[in-house]
């Protein structure tokens, strides 16, 4: 994370916009999973009012650098500090779709860990996503799927694959054994250029 040379306005600012702040809504789908989560309209929406009222705001760029796409967010304060954070991830595939969606992943991520919003279940309960019990339940969803698609060699793994984001692709990928990892990036490799 990078700041302004002084981060004290910011800072008193920011913290006061966090108080007033009630998480961002989960009103996204993700129809594969079954599962729900705060798109970037989301954590806008609850940054907005709290970002306005105590003179704050955000802008966000992204560029490619060496097969990754970078998404720089910085938050600004109306006395000229700022601190930003760069969201960095890898294009799934070299085409302008790819680029696009990992340019969205790395907005959401960025602003939400930046601002330091929650994302939140519709009846106000704070989501769990970093905690132990969330990984184990995405894995014992998401693994035997992917499974069952790298063993039939079914094309539909990209579609799969592809919903979940970053952070949830490793902890699927780390619960495979060497034999499944090998044969989901040989799969992958083989869908994305149409073998």
């Amino acid at each position: 994370m990078k700041t302004s040379e002084s981060i004290k306005e910011i800072a008193t600012a920011l913290n006061k916009a966090q108080g007033e702040m009630v998480g961002a809504n989960k009103n996204s789908a993700n129809p594969f999973y079954k599962s729900t989560y705060s798109s970037l309209a989301d954590i806008m929406r609850a940054i907005s009012k709290p970002f306005y009222d105590n003179k704050l705001c955000f802008v966000q760029g992204a560029e490619y650098q060496e097969g990754m796409i970078a998404v720089v967010t910085r938050i600004m304060h109306e006395s000229g500090e700022w601190i930003e954070s760069t969201t960095m991830l890898p294009a799934v595939k070299n085409d302008p779709q790819a680029y696009g969606s990992a340019i969205t992943y790395g907005k959401r991520y960025g602003l939400q860990a930046l601002s330091g919003i929650p994302s939140v279940d519709d009846d106000g309960q704070m989501a769990s996503i970093a905690s132990q019990e969330a990984n184990q339940d995405l894995i014992d969803k998401a693994v035997p799927e992917l499974i069952k698609l790298i063993d039939a060699e079914d094309p539909a793994i990209i579609e799969a694959w592809d919903e979940l984001t970053r952070d949830e692709q490793m902890l699927c990928h780390k619960a495979l054994n060497s034999k499944q990892k090998t044969a989901l990036k040989a799969l992958l490799f083989k869908v994305r250029e149409g073998g």
